[in-house]
């Protein structure tokens, strides 16, 4: 057998993982220790005998180690054990499924539910069997990569129209036969709302369905069920895709729809067929995220309050943020290089920031992506704030503070 390191596959890895590295651009995985997981102050944990101030999960509503969901997995897998043990056309379907399933479409107003382990897979799954090469679709310029990588795999002849722009999408609406357009509710990466009803209208006029990734508001914003008063999202949007790792705190998503949808799915997408089905623990525990999250908004109101006073501390400090009013708050630094050497220094302080590089974004955004919880202290969002601007100080800066072109 060949050395690794000399044969052809090995040669390609080395050179790209060293050019990745030249570009400040190499991923690599840290294990965390969670024996400190949660404070007085909010979310930390430790790495290498330092502990962290967490400002970079999307645990929005602290929910990942609240002890009614801890115990609401603790009996789930009592009830129904630690997996589902098949796919679920096999025997891994079960009435905890089901339960879940019933209660999402109840609070959206959609006919029926497709549960999947992650978002990254109900995404491409949903793209990938839906489309083909015969059809056209749209999607925002800065939707996820899931999206981007299902359209892909299908297909479909994808164009994509300027990021939250309605008359970027019109004009590709006008100029061909659409069969859907997607979008993101909260983007990930930028923190910003979609305009849903006013794409909402387009898309009805031009009979074409609108498709929503709804990971980041789903549990947090409501960005789909509340831009027109008392409407539920199945009256706006045709197809809303959820994710339980975010807001709710756990694993898995959901696609939403019509039954009939739903139904050619099952019929269909390859993903669900042959994976095992998320287990019914993770489905029981969902249900009870659900729940908890319905029976305690002071939580979504903390949230809120955090997202307003961080606000408020950036712009006494002159801390240039994106503009965002969700839990996601970017900091464009725009060379990837100095966005690791800004997350390095905060790091040195005790705080930790997801350093967002290409291309993950565009090229010349690289940034700190500061994401907000409920379980966040005033003092903890004081002490954030207080360590970016020391740092920025520090490092000396150009100051940024428009959103790079889309």
């Amino acid at each position: 057998m060949s050395s690794p390191l000399t044969s052809k596959l090995g040669s390609k890895i080395l050179a790209r993982q060293q050019a990745l590295a030249e570009q400040g651009l190499l991923r690599q995985r840290q294990a965390l220790s969670s024996a400190a997981a949660l404070s007085e102050d909010g979310p930390q944990f430790g790495l290498a005998e330092q502990h962290y101030l967490n400002f970079s999960s999307n645990d929005y509503l602290g929910l990942s180690r609240a002890p009614a969901l801890v115990e609401a997995l603790h009996l789930g897998a009592k009830q129904y054990g630690v997996g589902s043990g098949a796919s679920p056309l096999v025997t891994g379907y079960s009435e905890a499924h089901l339960a879940l399933e019933t209660k999402l479409c109840q609070i959206t107003g959609f006919e029926a539910a497709l549960l999947f382990s992650s978002g990254f897979s109900a995404n491409t799954t949903l793209c990938k069997t839906l489309f083909d090469k015969q059809d056209v679709v749209l999607a925002d310029k800065l939707v996820h990569a899931s999206i981007i990588d299902g359209l892909r795999d299908s297909g479909a002849d994808f164009k994509r129209f300027l990021h939250n722009s309605i008359e970027s999408a019109e004009r590709l609406l006008a100029k061909n036969a659409v069969s859907a357009l997607i979008t993101e509710s909260v983007f990930s990466m930028d923190g910003d709302i979609a305009p849903i009803s006013a794409l909402s209208a387009l898309c009805r006029a031009h009979n074409t369905w609108l498709i929503v990734d709804d990971a980041h508001g789903f549990g947090v914003v409501d960005a789909v069920s509340t831009q027109v008063e008392s409407t539920s999202a199945s009256k706006l949007i045709d197809i809303q895709i959820v994710t339980f790792g975010k807001a709710l705190g756990c694993q898995g998503a959901a696609i939403l729809g019509s039954r009939q949808l739903i139904e050619f799915l099952v019929s269909n997408a390859r993903e669900y067929i042959y994976s095992t089905a998320l287990s019914p623990a993770n489905a029981a525990l969902a249900l009870a995220a659900v729940e908890y999250a319905e029976t305690h908004p002071e939580l979504k109101q903390k949230l809120q309050g955090n997202i307003l006073l961080f606000k408020q501390l950036c712009q006494d400090a002159d801390i240039p943020l994106l503009g965002s009013n969700t839990a996601i708050q970017p900091l464009i630094i725009g060379d990837a290089t100095q966005t690791l050497r800004v997350a390095e220094k905060l790091k040195a302080l005790g705080i930790w920031v997801g350093a967002i590089r290409p291309p993950t974004v565009p090229v010349g955004s690289a940034r700190l992506r500061i994401t907000l919880s409920a379980s966040h202290s005033e003092a903890a969002l004081r002490r954030c704030v207080s360590s970016i601007a020391t740092v920025l100080k520090e490092c000396a800066l150009p100051r940024v503070s428009e959103r790079p072109e889309r």
